[in-house]
């Protein structure tokens, strides 16, 4: 079994910025991709940035240049720095995990964190 814990959410105004945190907890694992998603009120759960165990990214249009995700391989842990939010930002963000044990693999997901961006 695998967990996945976030941190990092909170409020913040229009400009500012917030770094997210998700760590992968468990044994016998090996974590493949790791992406975020995010989902806003009465909308569908995006995807948003996304980082292969190569260290390969991809990102949705509209954070690109603003958002950066990076993985610490060593601690099975996954960033997303966010930088100049905006109040379309704001969304309850989700941590991703294609997990490989033994020859199976699986997907994982957190609890969510909030983001909240202000005008």
């Amino acid at each position: 079994q695998v967990q996945l814990v976030e941190s990092g959410g909170g409020l913040v105004q229009a400009g500012g910025s917030l770094r997210l945190s998700c760590v992968a907890s468990g044994s016998g694992f090996s974590i493949n991709a790791m992406d975020w998603y995010r989902q806003a009120p009465g909308k569908q759960r995006e995807l948003v940035a996304i980082i292969s165990s190569g260290g390969s990214t991809k990102y949705e249009d509209s954070v690109k240049g603003r958002f950066t995700i990076s993985r610490d391989n060593a601690k099975n842990t996954v960033y997303l720095q966010m930088n100049r939010l905006k109040p379309e930002d704001t969304a309850v963000y989700y941590c991703h995990a294609e997990v490989s044990i033994g020859r199976l693999t699986y997907s994982y997901w957190g609890q969510g964190t909030q983001v909240t961006v202000s005008s």
